[in-house]
């Protein structure tokens, strides 16, 4: 593996404890240039994840609290009438950032939550007719509550299909709970944690990641889970081809990851949860963990070779 992107794991794996699969997670995201929602309940290190990535990658990174009463200027900007000019002049909103925090994004109302739409697409804002470009890279990462939990409004699948990966933290084993109690305010180590990385960097390991080679093989196999998704007693609805697409670039990613400029088949396999649970409609209301083994049930019944 690159030392550089080793360093970057470790002083990640030193923040978020006992969850290293996470965060390699996380990383894959953003190296296939993916935007990422990170789901659980409250306290689980959601936020510090995302935080800890902006700070170690030595991104510009802006972070926004969304409520019900968050409208969605005050995530893009507005337009302010000077008086002097007699014109509009544009008053960039925190989306003009290299990454977005938009913390509890299922807490304010879907108007506010479609307004990230563009910027998550075009990696651009339109105000009154005028195109502005956000900064490069641009990624959102966004954290959310439970929907069972109060005050929250689901994000529409569209909104949805914007993130490249969606992660689930869960609580940490019981090794790394002691530690994360005896380690000290982990806000601290945060902020004190030094940036590894530069946005040309990131940039550059982007341009890599594309070039990673994937055999016809594995692209059938790619193409087979896709489409059998479709067909599956499992799901009411299956994999569209933009998450094929995703589901390439993830693997890319992993493999990239792995120090490998080829993919494997458990390349695909490793990011398939992550890429595609919140893109699969379940037949049943099972709890997580039962999604979950619906998943890797599908996975097990999807041959590697055709």
């Amino acid at each position: 593996m690159n030392a550089q992107l080793d360093a970057i794991l470790g002083g990640l794996d030193a923040i978020i404890l006992g969850k290293k699969q996470e965060v390699r997670l996380a990383l894959t995201s953003l190296l296939a240039g993916g935007h990422l929602l990170i789901e659980d309940v409250p306290g689980t290190g959601k936020t510090t994840l995302a935080l800890a990535l902006g700070r170690v990658l030595g991104l510009q990174h802006q972070r926004v609290q969304f409520t019900v009463d968050v409208l969605p200027s005050d995530i893009t900007g507005s337009s302010i009438y000077r008086q002097r000019d007699q014109a509009f002049e544009f008053h960039p909103g925190p989306v003009f950032s290299q990454i977005l925090l938009a913390d509890e994004i299922n807490r304010a109302m879907p108007k506010t939550q479609s307004a990230l739409l563009e910027a998550m697409e075009e990696n651009a804002v339109t105000q009154d007719g005028v195109t502005y470009p956000l900064p490069s890279p641009f990624f959102v990462i966004a954290t959310q509550n439970p929907l069972h939990h109060s005050g929250t409004y689901p994000l529409p699948e569209s909104q949805l299909d914007r993130f490249l990966m969606t992660l689930q933290m869960g609580y940490p084993d019981a090794d790394a709970e002691y530690a994360l109690l005896m380690g000290g305010p982990v806000r601290q180590k945060v902020l004190d944690q030094v940036s590894l990385c530069t946005a040309d960097q990131l940039m550059l390991w982007q341009a890599q990641v594309a070039l990673v080679k994937v055999a016809s093989s594995v692209v059938d196999y790619v193409l087979r889970l896709v489409r059998q998704s479709r067909t599956s007693a499992s799901f009411e609805m299956g994999l569209s081809p933009r998450a094929g697409l995703a589901l390439m670039a993830a693997s890319r990613a992993w493999a990239f990851l792995k120090g490998r400029d080829y993919v494997m088949p458990e390349d695909v396999q490793a990011v398939f949860t992550a890429v595609c649970h919140h893109r699969l409609r379940f037949r049943s209301s099972e709890d997580r963990t039962g999604l979950i083994r619906s998943i890797t049930d599908f996975l097990n019944h999807v041959d590697v070779v055709a």
